[in-house]
């Protein structure tokens, strides 16, 4: 049992926190940030969670007591009081922060906030955007973090790809929040072909009107009903979950096991649950997009998954024809008559600009 005087107010609702082995000091601070919020001696708070954080940006305000600070290898945790106030800072591995403040009143609290955040993130430039990852926090459950990721401009990277794919991707870019007919998109091919680099040209093409979140465990997501439940429900971008009718665009990377044709026995409920997303109960009145990577051939995908009016698109990223690729590569040379992936491609230019002692332009191709 531990309790701190300078941060717990003695009220009509006590507060207590209880600890054991399992628990690290960054938990122990995060409990003690929730203390006068739970005795109501602040009845406010507000929680910002920053993208690229600047190098050396200060997440508590100069005139703060410092009560707590704690470092472990994923993360740096701070607590911190004013007058009125109370702050929790994070700094998470990757440039990741999180801030919570709680205070007396909105006002107090907003200013100390909004003098924290103010300038704390790098401005994102106009080749990223902001990407949400969920995954399932074993403590907080179902957690959205945003990253600032590189959005290549689909006509500069169009090249990238065989004519069939890139004519399919055409529409698919071009497509608009009132042409949506079906909720899948699948884009299946081998590896290296540039199925990840596509979604991420997606993206920026459709940033006006979807956003964009990428799941990072989807087994435990078709795993968990809670889970789902949250997912669906979503969160926008500056992490209010105050939606404004925007699409969302849900990519599910390499989930092959999900969707091949004997999913429903491998898996269990897991495929009736994605489908539920796509176009069932669960999917009504949300405008949710699910985008799937597959290695796997379109012949041996659930056929519950291809079927008509389900697919918004459903595209084959294919390797690069001989023609297209010694065009690519601007040379015949190491290509072979079977053609070539976008990585090989890669790999191969790499290879001649270090024979030359002159670094390579590596662009994404995953």
């Amino acid at each position: 049992m531990l309790a701190d005087d300078r941060c717990v107010s003695r009220t009509e609702l006590p507060s207590v926190l209880q600890y054991d082995d399992a628990d690290t000091p960054c938990d122990i601070i995060d409990a003690l940030a929730l203390a006068d919020f739970i005795t109501g001696r602040h009845p406010w708070a507000a929680t910002v969670r920053l993208a690229r954080l600047r190098p050396g940006a200060a997440l508590v305000p100069e005139r703060a007591e410092v009560l707590r600070t704690a470092t472990d290898r994923q993360q740096w945790s701070q607590l911190a009081r004013g007058d009125g106030w109370l702050v929790r800072a994070i700094r998470w591995k990757g440039r990741g922060a999180e801030v919570t403040v709680t205070a007396v009143d909105a006002e107090t609290g907003q200013a100390v906030l909004d003098g924290i955040v103010d300038g704390a993130a790098e401005p994102a430039d106009e080749e990223s955007l902001p990407v949400g990852f969920w995954h399932k926090n074993p403590r907080r459950g179902a957690q959205r973090d945003t990253r600032q990721i590189a959005t290549p401009d689909w006509a500069t990277i169009r090249s990238n790809y065989p004519a069939a794919a890139a004519q399919g991707l055409d529409r698919l870019m071009a497509t608009g929040p009132d042409d949506v007919v079906g909720r899948l998109l699948l884009l299946h091919g081998p590896p290296g072909t540039g199925k990840t680099t596509a979604l991420r040209a997606l993206a920026r093409e459709w940033r006006r009107w979807c956003q964009v979140d990428c799941v990072l465990d989807p087994e435990e997501l078709f795993g968990d009903p809670a889970y789902l439940a949250e997912l669906a429900v979503g969160e926008d971008e500056d992490g209010s979950g105050e939606t404004d009718r925007r699409w969302r665009l849900l990519i599910l990377e390499d989930s092959d096991e999900l969707i091949r044709g004997e999913a429903r026995q491998a898996a269990g409920q897991a495929l009736s649950r994605l489908l539920n997303l796509t176009d069932g109960l669960l999917g009504q009145g949300r405008d949710v997009l699910v985008a799937i990577t597959t290695n796997e051939d379109l012949a041996r995908l659930h056929p519950a998954v291809v079927r008509p009016g389900r697919c918004l698109a459903r595209i084959e990223i294919d390797r690069l024809s001989y023609a297209e690729a010694t065009r690519w590569l601007g040379t015949s040379a190491g290509v072979a008559p079977a053609g070539a992936t976008l990585a090989e491609l890669y790999a191969l230019r790499a290879g001649r600009a270090a024979d030359a002692a002159t670094p390579a332009e590596i662009g994404g191709y995953l």
